[in-house]
């Protein structure tokens, strides 16, 4: 093995691998080290739009809070109703109430049945904007799925639940096809006639 010199007559014998694979290994640590913590930042949400409903979702607006996507007065604004109430859940609810009742036929029944409906979300302005725009689509789905309840669930309370929960679906696979997110949370009834 040879030895270099330098001007003042030190040795300097060439360097082991040692080095370097400190030096690779640090880099390493130092990667995953920043790595993981933009991803901690992120996830908790205090550094970009990160989590699984995307940046350009609506977003859940807690008690208190301004709505960033609120409806313009001239726009549905009387349909709606915010409710923040104390206690509860974190997040306030908004109402949009359905301007027509929905009357229909009850399955192998001479049954009628007349109703007026609201939807509740917790979720930004476009939730109840989508609800206002696409009216006429779910309008046309929760007919379906009233004409296709049994005379016998719109008695029972377990019936009427039952219903509830498929008037939301029904709405949240409107939206969902349209926008591409769903976030009504519930459907409730403001009348109920059987005929």
């Amino acid at each position: 093995m040879s030895s270099k010199t330098d001007k003042g007559g030190n040795d300097h014998k060439p360097k082991k691998r040692k080095g370097v694979v400190f030096k690779l290994a640090l880099g390493l640590v130092l990667v995953a080290a920043g790595g993981g913590g933009a991803y901690a930042l992120m996830a908790s949400g205090m550094v970009g739009a990160v989590g699984k409903d995307g940046p350009d979702k609506p977003r859940l607006v807690r008690k208190g809070a301004e709505d960033p996507y609120a409806l313009p007065a001239a726009r549905g604004e009387e349909r709606v109703e915010l409710v923040y109430g104390e206690g509860g859940s974190e997040y306030r609810i908004a109402y949009y109430s359905f301007p027509e009742e929905f009357t229909s036929n009850l399955r192998n029944s001479d049954a009628m049945v007349q109703m007026s409906l609201a939807a509740s979300t917790r979720y930004d302005g476009r939730v109840l904007m989508w609800l206002d725009e696409h009216q006429l689509a779910i309008r046309s789905r929760l007919l379906v799925e009233i004409a296709d309840t049994a005379e016998e669930d719109v008695y029972s309370p377990e019936g009427k639940a039952r219903l509830q929960k498929r008037l939301t679906d029904a709405i949240n696979a409107v939206l969902e096809a349209s926008e591409g997110f769903g976030g009504v949370d519930n459907v409730h009834f403001r009348s109920f006639i059987v005929q």
